[in-house]
């Protein structure tokens, strides 16, 4: 394990999260590994690859690794967008040799993955089982442990703070940029003070995430029910975060001598337009909740109780907890639906298509749709990936 590596790709990885970073597809093999061990399968998004491979190596795992081409976008971001595909895991599968190092047929996917990926298809092309390995490659051994079972947190997304500073960092960095340049330009004076501010205030929007989180409601609609008008409903609370930043900045011009109408009216405008511009998708910025640019949130995940067999399968995949099993009628319910992000990787996973999307109009988006058109960046499903 090269600390320097890991170190330099987390700091780049970090400071550039927008933007795809790609590593090498194929096959790792991390300590010592026979046929019997186990194999592990995720995107080439080079940050996640290494954080996997530094968790096996440190646990002293002896498994495989094999890399899939998720055109280095992280697996839940690939999966969904239709980058991360069922060609992408087959073609893995088929070319890395790992048919030959391995007794078995037994491929864990990291369980984001299956907003996208299809593991009938797979079993169907290839042969192979795949199971939902946990959301965080920090429950590997924990899962392994538990015969590759998961307890119901290892399928949880959450948002602890190192990811929200991760969040802050990502959107920080290249606004930061762009204001040295056109500051060095244009009002050089400032230049230390603004990079400063456009630091500070995505920190005080994502580290402060927990007080407001529950205000966030991921089912408002904007006015004249337009996509883009539901921005300025979630840009209520981050504007609340920037009267406490005025409020600082008074304060501060008053006991530091620097008062005045200009100061303050200057500093507002600018921390304004930062602000407006970190959350103008918040929520997307965010594992818990669904995008405000995706008309997906407003939709409802409808169980078709007559087709339902309660195989479970939906709880597995489920990244928020939604769902448990009726014991007694055999069927899926969904007693934390609330929580749901739309991201249809139950709907895609059902064998018995007893799960569907439900539009506030009453429309049914069966799920061939979920399965063959993938959300882009803007909330549009598109026909992606080949699939």
């Amino acid at each position: 394990m090269n600390p320097i590596k890991y170190i330099a790709v987390n700091i780049i990885g970090t400071l550039l999260r927008g933007f795809p970073l790609s590593c090498r597809t194929g096959l790792v093999k991390i300590g010592n590994p026979d046929e019997g061990s186990p194999i592990f399968l995720t995107g080439n998004y080079c940050v996640t690859v290494e954080r996997v491979k530094r968790v096996l190596k440190k646990k002293e795992i002896d498994c495989y690794l094999l890399i899939a081409n998720s055109d280095g976008i992280n697996v839940w971001c690939s999966a969904a967008g239709g980058h991360l595909t069922n060609h992408d895991i087959i073609s893995v599968l088929k070319t890395s040799g790992i048919e030959k190092l391995a007794n078995h047929r037994n491929i864990i996917l990291p369980q984001l993955a299956a907003a996208g990926i299809e593991a009938k298809v797979v079993r169907e092309k290839t042969g192979w089982n795949v199971i939902w390995g946990p959301v965080y490659a920090t429950d590997i051994p924990e899962f392994i442990k538990n015969n590759f079972r998961k307890a119901p947190e290892m399928s949880e997304v959450r948002f602890p703070v190192m990811q929200r500073i991760e969040m802050a960092v990502m959107w920080a960095f290249p606004f930061s940029i762009i204001v040295t340049v056109m500051t060095f330009l244009f009002w050089p004076e400032v230049l230390l003070s603004l990079v400063l501010l456009t630091w500070l205030l995505p920190f005080l929007i994502f580290i402060s995430f927990p007080l407001y989180s529950g205000l966030l409601n991921p089912k408002k609609r904007g006015a004249n029910f337009s996509r883009y008008s539901v921005i300025f409903e979630f840009t209520r609370v981050p504007l609340i975060l920037e009267g406490i930043f005025i409020f600082g900045l008074v304060l501060y011009g008053v006991l530091m001598g620097t008062f005045s109408s200009g100061f303050i009216l200057r500093w507002s405008f600018v921390s304004l337009v930062i602000v407006l511009l970190v959350s103008i998708d918040l929520m997307g910025s965010t594992p818990v909740y669904k995008s405000g640019l995706h008309e997906d949130r407003l939709l409802k995940v409808i169980i078709y109780t007559k087709k339902c067999r309660g195989c479970g399968i939906c709880e597995q995949v489920c990244p928020r907890n939604c769902y448990e099993m009726d014991k007694k009628r055999h069927i899926a319910v969904m007693p934390k639906k609330d929580r749901c992000v739309q991201c249809g990787a139950c709907i895609v996973q059902c064998p018995f298509d007893a799960l569907y999307f439900k539009s506030p109009k009453g429309k049914i988006i069966h799920p061939e749709v979920i399965r063959k058109f993938k959300l882009n960046l803007l909330g549009d499903r598109l026909v992606k990936g080949g699939q």
